[in-house]
């Protein structure tokens, strides 16, 4: 199983993916402060992520998370919807997909998440 790591505000989140399943989908299992507010259905670009290592163990982008990912903020070319992007098959167990979560996609989080501390929040 390739390791996915997520990192967002000075901390990191690692995880162990299977064939088939989205960042999105690993992320929680982690607890990894990705947003999701359309559950993970390619409706909006809350769980916007960018792919800084092993874009390549990722399925391809289709026309319509493109076409999301155009109403979306701060958009690189290493741009990805985590419920999108899925683990191919065939990646080893020595794989590491690293992704940093975008800014939009923590404000989602904490918006869906009341009761989890921001730490990007002065007290």
């Amino acid at each position: 199983m390739p390791k996915i790591r997520y990192l967002a505000h000075g901390q990191t989140w690692e995880a162990d993916g299977s064939v088939g399943m989205s960042l999105r989908d690993v992320s929680k299992t982690v607890d990894a402060p990705e947003g999701d507010a359309c559950g993970g259905v390619c409706a909006c670009s809350t769980c916007h992520v960018h792919v800084l290592q092993g874009k390549e163990h990722l399925s391809e982008a289709e026309e319509e998370e493109e076409d999301i990912l155009d109403k979306a903020f701060d958009v690189r070319s290493n741009s990805r919807l985590g419920c999108q992007a899925k683990i191919l098959e065939g990646v080893g167990d020595d794989a590491v997909i690293e992704v940093e979560i975008t800014r939009e996609s923590l404000d989602a989080y904490y918006n869906e998440h009341p009761g989890v501390v921001d730490p990007r929040k002065k007290r």
